[in-house]
């Protein structure tokens, strides 16, 4: 069967359920413990061959310098694997709010590694690409999966994949205010200039199979810091777990805050009693099945 010329795939979002930062490196990194799931929340990438080297036209956010652009570092590096032997046009719409904690970037260069793989016929095994996945970032080698749901150590490129719970209602309350996650790990540093070292925590399939056990386990430890630097983020956090979720939380380092709910009714009533005065909101569901494959499209 022969490589498609182009094809779509869905970039989709991701929260945390919970975040434990453990320790910080010598390198300045830090080590954790998290539990990721997907969201039907999704950017959208397009790939088409091309000649050479690597095109980015963006729709719907300015995302910077393109060759900073984690996408097409992805792209790059399927392209170096597979020796160069054409180039990729990517056309990538944004709906994943930036810089707010959901991961639109590492999900974004996760998509354009399996939709250059794709069009080079799948010539990178699966393996092979989630290496490539966890050299470009941290959250990029769960978005790389495809799976809805893993627990993550190290930082964050360590996977263990479990069953997700049922798909659910969920809300996702996005500030005006951006938080970039080397400021938010750079404040918890100051508040924990000599950290204690945190062993993991015990834990068992039951403890993620739904959504009311999930809700009981621990917080994100990102929401002390960036709360403490944006005191609106913990009043808009208070606001939403006021409105009778069955789980909340700051996603990953911010400035998002997740929510979701039993039914679409309960959701709905909480977007109403929130409004979209002093943050936008997103109505939205967490995934139960695995992220679709690359589609091919028709020139």
């Amino acid at each position: 069967m022969n490589a498609p010329l182009a094809v779509r795939v869905a970039a989709h979002a991701k929260i945390n359920l919970f975040l434990r930062i453990l320790s910080r490196e010598t390198s300045g990194y830090h080590q954790i413990e998290t539990a990721f799931a997907l969201l039907e929340l999704a950017d959208d990438l397009e790939a088409r061959r091309i000649e050479s080297g690597v095109a980015l036209n963006v729709e719907g956010a300015d995302l910077g310098p393109v060759d900073e652009n984690l996408a097409v570092r992805a792209a790059r590096a399927v392209l170096e694997a597979t020796g160069n032997r054409f180039g990729v046009a990517l056309r990538l719409t944004k709906r994943i709010p930036v810089r707010a904690g959901l991961g639109g970037g590492s999900s974004d260069a996760a998509a354009a590694l399996h939709a250059v793989n794709a069009l080079a016929g799948n010539a990178v095994p699966r393996h092979e690409l989630l290496h490539l996945a966890a050299r470009l970032g941290a959250d990029v080698a769960f978005c790389a999966s495809g799976a809805p749901l893993a627990l993550g150590w190290g930082r964050g490129e360590r996977l263990f994949r479990l069953p997700a719970p049922s798909a659910a209602p969920a809300l996702i309350a996005v500030p005006a205010i951006p938080v970039a996650t080397p400021d938010a790990y750079r404040w918890w540093d100051e508040a924990n200039p000599a950290p204690s070292p945190r062993g993991p925590v015990a834990l068992d399939a039951e403890a993620l199979a739904t959504w009311g056990s999930i809700g009981r386990l621990g917080g994100n430890d990102f929401e002390s810091p960036v709360f403490a630097k944006h005191p609106e983020l913990r009043a808009l956090y208070e606001r939403l777990a006021g409105t009778g979720p069955v789980w909340v939380r700051l996603c990953g380092s911010g400035s998002a805050v997740a929510a979701v709910y039993k039914k679409e009714s309960e959701r709905n009533d909480a977007a109403v009693r929130l409004g979209e005065r002093q943050q936008h909101l997103i109505r939205t569901a967490t995934r139960a099945d695995v992220a679709p494959a690359p589609q091919p499209l028709e020139d």
